[in-house]
């Protein structure tokens, strides 16, 4: 169950990573880009600086997206796959952060279930079932226990 916890959150991880730099390329790069179904120059609409602004929102989020996944994966391949109690924790509320502040988009901007709020969800359930395979750390209580 351990293995299988830990590898099943190293790929939601690797996922994570590899989305976010794809969403970095999207940001920097020249390819058509769409926010909302709309794309950025119709968006702008012959506004570079409002192009520029709205791809570097998107560079931000994808910024911080690819630091979380790279802090993320760096806790399973460590700390959370020796068992350390501390790192099944950080991982929970990491997760929870992130896909809570995601979901907030329903309420506060009516958006209902589009956009990043389904992959939020797929993301937290995925990362639920990695945990709840790993959470037998949990009653053992100690730190430092093998994988």
């Amino acid at each position: 169950m351990k293995t299988a916890s830990w590898v099943i959150l190293a790929l939601v991880g690797v996922a994570t990573l590899v989305l976010s730099l794809v969403s970095i390329a999207n940001a920097y790069g020249t390819s058509p880009d769409r926010i909302g179904g709309v794309s950025m120059s119709e968006l702008s609409a012959g506004r570079p600086e409002v192009e520029t602004a709205l791809r570097a929102r998107r560079a931000t989020a994808a910024a911080y997206s690819t630091g979380f996944a790279t802090l993320f994966l760096f806790i399973i391949l460590g700390p959370y796959r020796r068992g350390d109690v501390w790192a099944w924790w950080a991982l929970l509320v990491g997760m929870l952060a992130v896909s809570l502040l995601i979901l907030l988009r329903i309420p506060l901007l009516g958006t209902g279930l589009t956009g990043g709020a389904p992959a939020a969800l797929i993301q937290l359930f995925l990362v639920g079932v990695g945990l709840a395979l790993g959470a037998g750390r949990l009653r053992q209580g100690r730190q430092g226990n093998s994988a």
